[in-house]
């Protein structure tokens, strides 16, 4: 997949909306009850970007980088400020805060999620520096992170049955959802960027 690591500057992000969609089947069967499934495993995150962007400064930094990512071809990193951390947006990262895994004396690799409830989000995109691991509720070395992988690779393996966690801020991966961005000239000045839309990717 066609991706760049580069994340989207917070200045051209406030202002942003967003959240999370999920696609749910619904069939009415003849007695009336409803028959639901999903083709989804996980939700997928839309979000509108621009509606801070009031300088021309700030709306030419969001055209170029459009322009880097060629539109819809390139996806990138953003923040999403309302879910970017381990823990609650207004904590701080602890190694304790999520599950990692289960040693077994033999795999070396793990892979970060993020729970919501019963249902564990892949995290792909860790920040780099952020990331935190504990073996039994102990913090630990020994360990590096893929920053465009979210895989955890251990120097050595785990021990059976050693209670793995970690702690970390993230990036959402995303791309343009639109191949055209229009800017509104207001003053010499002051300029309005049309809200873009963004969509995660799955990576």
């Amino acid at each position: 997949m066609s991706f760049h690591e580069i994340r989207l500057p917070a200045r051209l992000a406030f202002g942003s909306t967003g959240g999370v969609e999920r696609r749910t089947e619904v069939v009415t069967l003849a007695s009336g009850f409803e028959r639901r499934s999903t083709p989804w495993a996980h939700g997928r995150r839309r979000y509108l970007i621009g509606a801070g962007v009031r300088s021309l400064d700030d709306a030419s930094a969001l055209v170029a980088f459009f322009e880097a990512r060629r539109g819809r071809l390139y996806g990138f990193r953003f923040r999403d400020f309302a879910d970017f951390k381990s823990c609650s947006p207004s904590g701080t990262v602890a190694p304790l805060d999520q599950a990692l895994g289960v040693g077994d004396g033999a795999t070396t690799v793990f892979a970060l999620t993020k729970t919501y409830g019963d249902l564990a989000r892949p995290i792909t995109k860790p920040v780099d520096g952020t990331v935190r691991v504990a073996v039994d509720g102990v913090e630990v070395a020994g360990w590096s992170v893929g920053p465009a992988t979210g895989l955890i690779t251990f120097d050595a393996p785990p021990e059976d049955g050693a209670v793995l966690t970690a702690g970390f801020e993230f990036d959402t991966p995303v791309r343009f959802d639109a191949d055209r961005i229009d800017v509104t000239l207001e003053s010499f000045d002051a300029g309005r960027v049309v809200a873009v839309p963004l969509v995660e990717l799955r990576v």
